[in-house]
């Protein structure tokens, strides 16, 4: 396709879209709208509603663009000569004929799902409308088929799916020409695509209720239709809807699903509410009684059977489901067997009202199981499922999927799909702020789905729908075409999105905003940085929290200096996407961060903690501010959509804070890097040892306890010792740099330095500067080598040294992953784990039995021999199947091969450890038999396993929230 702004081609865009449209001008151009003519919509009057519905869109779309717009008729006006006829095969007649008089060809598309062809056709009806010159076909399949394909057009001219639900500007143009290359779209990946509106009391209940519907006070058909036209643009169809009981039920306004197959719209319910029935708010236990089926069988398959009355007429996934009211346990306190015993007469029942009501076998209607929460153990427990079921597989509500369909049930004609949360209320923490869940892991999580034939139906836990709206729309692309992505293409898919809107002027800081703003929520999740205690974050190592914060601000800044650079109608879609969620994060971070070095900067009495109080104070307002803003942008457009309040708590409230007492005079204080602060042990002043094999560089916080102004002094015992500064004036603190000069620097293990701080005011301290720096190896000799700096080695995951593999099992790096933002995965997650049966298991480890077996090497160096702590850091997936584990190998040199996992079981004490981190952290345990280079070994036993980092302990390891850096001598 090409659409000409009078004579300017935008090739930018044009060149995405080959080879399904032709950007090379050409007589064949169809004209939609020029200066000298505008082409109609033709419909069919007998075709669907939605076809209707989408054409008079489209004819909007176009008037968005071009600011004319195209009239929608259901006959062939005279003396228009060019047309666009948009219907479905089964209902258009004009289409029927196109293919009857050989100048369409059907046959790729007849008979299958969601399927269109666009073509444009010379003289299409030479004999009845002579006068039309050129048609443009879009011939659906079926009923939705025709919506994508005009949407397919619409986005191509620069209306996004998201003009309305995120304000993404159209691109205005003065022509759009259309060059056509027939286009015959692929079959879905997967058949049925939604979202689960959840959690919506905090954001789409308020303000649908109080801005956009205040008439109706709820969620109703007219925020459905606005929801159900937002799926169709993202090539969508299905939809479960708001559950909640401070919402009134889908069901309670017959409306809404009218509305919804207005736009062909399949509806469902999610895990907990059998056959379209929400017992939350449907369900009056006065009148009714309790919701137990054992004992209440009658009255409920009662209002089921009246559901499925009311709506069969419409196009439904029906749920077969027992669990207790809203998202409880099932009722009456059953064991694991009594419950999948009574579940199967439950299944018999629901199955019998569809087939009775609807009048067709069970087998022939779409029907869905989700084993959720308690219910998977249940279903592990001999629970026999129709074959014909869908089994929809949950993810462990933070975005790793608990379990895919086995080899046997690979075979079910049922097939299987996944329920996928970007958005979570529960415990051990939720997450319904903003969306943060990384591109990389919702691709290689739903991949491996899809592999296992989760393909019949994929369903997405939004919550609000907003602020996940870049998730939501890479869900749906995935969901559309799997097999256009791939671990390479995914990292820059959400830049793509943003520069698709934004232009490509900004794609560079796009991808360091993007990348950044998901690395840093994967290592921790805004909403759970802690509110009034200490995070794992370090203050006083490997400078972790400060090298955080000044990530958040770096991109916090690129982000506020494009706003100010957009055009007007650009501002309030990148504040949605973009700004709000990068300055959101980086608010709450600083909040959480600086209160916490508030309080350790009180107990040592610095000054310096008062202004840092203030601090937080103030991003406490400002983000309070930020949130007012998203709310009144566009007067007040979304007014009620974004809250710091989610599930009955601020999210995050003024923590705690303390003020220290300052002495009346100022008075000298001296902290050294990685000096903790204890009380009850001893404190002197320290710095980490400096190592030539590193040259790294450490800090010497000079601060004043008390008021007034410090001045200060810095003088090293050897000229080897370099400070940034030797002296200084503060009222709060100053940080000086020290490094080494390694060309000066004696010889030696354990040469000892030192710095004296003095005030002029009185006081002196003495920090001590221990050297590295032994006559063997030279430097030069570890060059590359993980070597041992003050008693740890830390490993990338991707700096192995050597990788042995076999035609099965390959190890490959993937980034947007990690504490380092590339991992390891060892081997494909499908691969058969063929060598595990080859080891020779005892007690606790197994040993290789193979020297080929597959593993990665990694070449580290260390100072001393004895016992070791090798600490694996693994991206928390969970076992493919019953038959797939997750352990992996650690071996170091020749010891045993211990076998630790990188899954734990769901809700167990290690899941919750490592959920909210995303960092399965497992300690073995080895032994040097002596000084000098050595050999970590990871072997793949269950492939899919993905590797972090490793960080060995040699006995000085620091407490830190994600390890220290890599310890790589260059």
């Amino acid at each position: 396709m090409m659409f000409r702004n009078k004579s300017r081609i935008l090739a930018a865009f044009l060149a995405a879209l080959a080879p399904i449209f032709c950007t090379q001008s050409s007589a064949r151009e169809f004209p939609l709208v020029t200066a000298k003519t505008s082409a109609v919509i033709c419909v069919d009057s007998a075709d669907y509603e939605v076809v209707r519905k989408v054409a008079a869109l489209f004819a909007g779309d176009v008037e968005n663009v071009t600011a004319t717009k195209p009239a929608v008729v259901e006959s062939l006006p005279p003396d228009v000569t060019h047309i666009i006829i948009a219907g479905t095969v089964e209902k258009n007649a004009h289409i029927r004929r196109l293919a009857s008089s050989g100048k369409l060809d059907l046959s790729p598309i007849l008979g299958k799902w969601e399927q269109y062809i666009i073509q444009q056709i010379d003289a299409p009806f030479p004999e009845t409308a002579p006068h039309v010159k050129t048609a443009l076909v879009i011939a659906g399949s079926d009923r939705r088929a025709v919506a994508y394909g005009l949407f397919f057009i619409s986005e191509r001219i620069g209306v996004s799916p998201w003009y309305w639900w995120a304000d993404v500007p159209v691109k205005k143009q003065s022509e759009i020409a259309l060059d056509i290359n027939k286009t015959v779209s692929k079959a879905p990946s997967v058949k049925y695509r939604g979202i689960f509106i959840n959690d919506e009391d905090w954001g789409l209940k308020p303000w649908a209720s109080k801005t956009y519907d205040p008439e109706l006070g709820d969620i109703g058909p007219k925020t459905y239709a606005k929801i159900c036209e937002l799926l169709l643009r993202l090539k969508a169809n299905y939809l479960c809807p708001a559950m909640h009981s401070c919402t009134g039920a889908f069901n309670k306004y017959p409306d809404n699903k009218v509305v919804a197959d207005s736009y062909a719209i399949v509806m469902g319910s999610v895990h907990c509410e059998p056959l379209l029935y929400n017992n939350a708010s449907e369900w009056d236990r006065k009148t009714m009684g309790v919701w137990n089926y054992a004992t209440n069988k009658e009255n409920i398959n009662k209002v089921l059977r009246r559901r499925v009355n009311e709506n069969g007429r419409y196009e439904n996934v029906y749920t077969l489901a027992m669990r207790g009211i809203h998202d409880s346990v099932m009722a009456g306190n059953l064991t694991l067997a009594q419950q999948a015993r009574l579940l199967e007469k439950v299944f018999d029942d629901q199955r019998g009202i569809l087939s009775s009501t609807l009048g067709r076998p069970a087998s022939e209607i779409p029907q869905a199981f989700t084993p959720y929460k308690e219910v998977l153990e249940t279903y592990e427990h001999g629970l026999r499922l129709p074959d014909d079921v869908t089994i929809i597989w949950g993810d462990d509500d933070f975005g790793y999927m608990k379990r895919l369909s086995n080899p046997d049930e690979q075979k079910r004609p049922g097939r299987a799909g996944v329920y996928y949360h970007l958005s979570y209320w529960g415990p051990p923490r939720h997450f319904l702020w903003i969306n943060t869940t990384p591109p990389a892991l919702m691709y290689n999580e739903l991949k491996k789905a899809h592999d296992t034939t989760a393909d019949r139906v994929w369903l997405a836990n939004v919550g609000d729908i907003k602020p996940a709206e870049y998730a939501i729309s890479l869900f749906m692309d995935m969901a559309w075409d799997i097999h256009s992505f791939n671990p390479q293409n995914i990292i820059e898919h959400p830049v793509d999105f943003l520069c698709k809107i934004f232009s490509e002027r900004h794609r560079a800081d796009f991808n360091d905003i993007i990348k950044t703003y998901y690395h840093l929520a994967f290592i921790r999740k805004p909403e759970y940085m802690e509110k009034s205690g200490d995070t794992e974050f370090s203050i006083v190592h490997s400078r972790e929290a400060d090298l955080r914060l000044a990530a958040y601000a770096r991109i916090a800044q690129k982000s506020a200096a494009i706003l100010k650079s957009l055009p007007p109608d650009e501002v309030p879609a990148y504040f949605q996407l973009v700004h709000y969620p990068v300055c959101g994060s980086a608010m709450a971070n600083e909040i959480s961060l600086l209160a916490q070095k508030n309080r350790l900067y009180s107990a040592q009495q610095r000054a310096s903690a008062r202004a840092i109080k203030e601090r937080v104070l103030q991003r406490c307002a400002d983000l309070q501010a930020l949130t007012k803003e998203y709310n009144t942008l566009l007067n007040g457009k979304w007014n009620g959509m974004m809250s710091l309040v989610h599930g009955g708590a601020r999210s995050f409230e003024i923590p705690r804070l303390a003020t220290p007492k300052l002495d009346a005079v100022p008075r000298l204080g001296v902290a050294a890097e990685g000096m903790d602060y204890n009380l009850g042990t001893p404190r002197p002043h320290t710095l980490p040892a400096f190592s030539k094999y590193l040259e790294k560089a450490y800090y010497i916080d000079i601060y004043n306890k008390g008021t007034g102004t410090l001045e200060w002094n810095a003088t090293p015992s050897a000229s080897w010792i370099i400070l940034s500064k030797t002296s200084g004036a503060t009222t709060d603190e100053a940080r000086v740099e020290v490094s080494i000069d390694w060309r000066a620097a004696p010889r030696g293990t354990d040469v000892l330095g030192s710095i004296k701080i003095s005030a002029t005011s009185g006081g002196e301290q003495t920090v001590t500067v221990p050297l590295f720096n032994p006559a063997a190896p030279e430097a030069d000799e570890l060059k590359g080598l993980y070597v041992e700096d003050n008693g740890q080695v830390s490993i990338s995951a991707d700096g192995f040294h050597r990788k042995i593999e076999d035609d099965d099992i390959k190890f490959t790096i993937k980034e947007g992953l990690g504490t380092d933002n590339r991992v390891l995965q060892l081997g494909e997650p499908l691969a058969v784990p063929k060598y595990l049966d080859s080891l020779v298991l005892t007690s606790n480890y197994v040993a290789p039995a193979r020297r080929n077996y597959p593993r990665v090497e990694y070449d580290f160096y260390t100072f001393h021999a004895g016992q070791v702590d090798v600490y694996t850091h693994m991206i928390p997936v969970f076992p493919l199947n019953s038959s797939h584990g997750t352990r992996y190998g650690v071996m170091v040199d020749n010891s045993p091969v211990y076998l630790p996992e990188s899954g734990a079981p769901y809700y167990s004490t290690p899941w919750i450890q490592s959920i909210l981190r995303n960092n399965r952290i497992n300690k073995t345990t080895h032994y040097l038999s002596s000084p000098g280079k050595h050999t970590l070994k990871i072997y793949c036993a269950h492939p899919g396993a993905m590797l972090q980092k490793v960080v060995i302990d040699c006995g000085g390891m620091k407490r830190t929230y994600a390890g220290p850096p890599p310890t790589l001598a260059r």
